[in-house]
This record gives C-alpha cells, sequence and structure tokens, in this order.
C-alpha cells in the first residue's frame, strides 16, 4: 500500500467588488497544475469578503479538476492509444 499526498494552495486576490483565486495543484512535485475562478459583488448586495472568496476559490477548484480530467485522459489515451471517456 502507498500513500501519497498532493497539496492545493489556493492564492486569493481581492479588490473592491471582485476576488480572483488562483488553484495549483502540487502532485508529489511531479505534475502541477493550474485552475482560476472569479467572483464579483453585485453592487446591490453588502460587502461580505468571505462569500466572495468561497464563490471563486469552488470556481478554481471545479476549473482545477476539470484540468486534472483532461491530463487523465491524454495519460489514458498515451498509454492505451485508444480514446478515453473520463467524465465529471
Amino acid at each position: 500500500m502507498t500513500t501519497k499526498t498532493w497539496m492545493v494552495q489556493l492564492r486569493i486576490d481581492e479588490d473592491t467588488d471582485t476576488t480572483r483565486v488562483e488553484a495549483v495543484l502540487d502532485a508529489d512535485g511531479k505534475t502541477e497544475l493550474r485552475g482560476h475562478g472569479q467572483s464579483r459583488r453585485n453592487p446591490v448586495d453588502p460587502a461580505v469578503p468571505m462569500i466572495g472568496e468561497e464563490l471563486a476559490a469552488a470556481r478554481a477548484l471545479s476549473d482545477l479538476a476539470h484540468h486534472l480530467l483532461d491530463s487523465a485522459a491524454d495519460d489514458i489515451e498515451s498509454s492505451t492509444r485508444k480514446p478515453a471517456d473520463v467524465q465529471f
């Protein structure tokens, strides 16, 4: 049995109404993938920074997950020489 730890780091940048997040996956130092997410506060809503951070982070992690699936599909196709059918 092997145990591995993959680390995801979130970088959060905020201005008055916009939050941007970059999610970076470090898979044992062998693979680095990035996902990006953004949220924007509606001017009529109260300023609650945590909500913008949560939305942007969720979007960045979702984007990262899609990149990871694409990478896995590419690896499967390289290994089997057949189209991969991976779905989210």
